[in-house]
């Protein structure tokens, strides 16, 4: 679904990626680990062409992203959950969900009903404003924003940051019903081994801007796991 050779990735003269490779398999959730500032973030902005790299190639379904701008790649099938949410708080939940409509370029279309079976909790929010929403509402709403478009790989940037707990579980049920429908390839940036070890197929553990460590869960030594993790 997706493949990642080679990737050098700067802000300026600054670089950030150095010669990343990764793979997310269809329908697999691939787990992305590593400490904050380590690049994790930035990887994610280039494969939705928020960032132009240095070098190296982006896959995606078979097709060369490199030269394609980030509403070509959201129609293209791939859905971005940033870090922070980034939700319009002055729209509703409603139309905030309407976006994801727009990116798909059908902007009369209908919100899918299965997004409400998802997070059946906004449904009773549409006409409140994005902004008075708790954070943990404001994540759900996002990832549902980004299930409007329908997309065939699906990027989340730390879904659990800042979330109380019960959203949390909310938010993994999500996206285990995902993963078992099968239709969607997940790329999750975490920093929380356990969040992770129940949802990933396979994990990858970034380290100053380059993959260090990836496998199975259950092929890997937790320990050595945690030791790039710990601050």
């Amino acid at each position: 679904m997706l493949t990642i050779e080679g990737l050098n990735v700067s802000y300026g003269d600054s670089q950030v990626l150095w010669d990343v490779h990764l793979t997310v398999p269809p329908g697999q959730v691939v787990c992305l680990l590593g400490r904050n500032g380590v690049g994790k973030t930035t990887l994610l902005k280039s494969i939705m062409g928020l960032l132009t790299p240095r070098s190296g190639s982006i896959t995606f379904d078979g097709q060369e992203l490199t030269r394609l701008s980030p509403d070509q790649r959201a129609r293209r099938g791939i859905g971005y959950v940033p870090q922070g949410r980034d939700i319009f708080p002055d729209l509703t939940v409603q139309e905030n969900l309407r976006l994801g409509l727009v990116a798909r370029a059908v902007p009369n279309g209908t919100i899918p009903t299965e997004i409400f079976q998802r997070f059946p909790g906004l449904q009773t929010m549409l006409a409140r404003k994005g902004g008075l929403l708790s954070g943990g509402q404001q994540q759900q709403l996002a990832i549902a924003r980004a299930l409007v478009t329908q997309p065939t790989l699906l990027l989340l940037d730390e879904p659990t940051e800042g979330i109380q707990p019960s959203i949390i579980l909310e938010i993994e049920a999500a996206i285990q019903r995902l993963k078992q429908e099968g239709r969607i390839a997940i790329l999750l940036v975490e920093q929380y081994l356990d969040f992770a070890r129940r949802l990933a197929d396979q994990i990858s553990v970034m380290e100053q801007g380059t993959i260090v460590l990836e496998g199975k869960m259950q092929e890997l030594q937790e320990d050595v796991v945690k030791r790039y993790l710990a601050f």
